[in-house]
């Protein structure tokens, strides 16, 4: 089975590199289909999928939520699904941004960076809700000042434990894509 990833940056797919191992059986052979930003991603999404050859392949749509309304987000993302006719297609949003995924889990980040004090974070209460988190970059270079997205994606991506985060929209990505790959075994 292939499954083809729709992203709105680069940080998701190096994200997504070191955590997919986790979630994904053998045989399941992922694709990235990288796009410059949610307006790109939302530009090309029914070409791209529309045009999509390989057989044997679902879809998943990975998008920042960003100031915007999570539901607002996923139902835009969705109508340009069912334009495309392309089935199956699961669409998530990472709410605020894929950053509070990392917020999520705090032992991931302290075992990423080196730094076993930062696991501590994960019980202060401005972290039990990472999804609420507006400026989840800038919370977490407060405690690694030099933190830069995709080197920080590509460190805690490996690390990070589905059945350990705290955010919500982590965990409906998971789910979702554990049952997107089930029904298609």
């Amino acid at each position: 089975m292939n499954l083809v990833f729709l992203l709105e940056e680069p940080s998701a797919k190096d994200l997504l590199e070191g955590l997919l191992p986790k979630l994904l059986p053998e045989g399941v052979t992922p694709y990235f289909l990288v796009f410059e930003g949610k307006q790109d991603l939302e530009k090309q999404l029914v070409k791209k999928l529309r045009g999509w050859r390989r057989p044997n392949s679902s879809f998943v749509v990975l998008r920042d939520q960003d100031s915007g309304n999570c539901k607002d987000v996923k139902a835009k993302l969705t109508k340009l699904v069912v334009e495309s006719q392309r089935e199956p297609v699961l669409v998530r949003v990472a709410c605020t941004e894929l950053e509070c995924w990392i917020l999520g889990d705090w032992a991931a980040v302290a075992q990423a960076f080196g730094q076993p004090k930062l696991s501590a974070h994960a019980a202060k209460p401005a972290f039990q809700n990472p999804d609420q988190i507006v400026r989840p970059v800038e919370s977490l270079r407060k405690v690694i000042p030099d933190y830069q997205k995709r080197d920080g994606a590509r460190r805690v991506g490996p690390l990070l434990d589905p059945d350990r985060n705290q955010s919500v929209s982590f965990q409906r990505f998971c789910s979702g894509l554990r049952r997107l790959v089930a029904k298609r075994a």
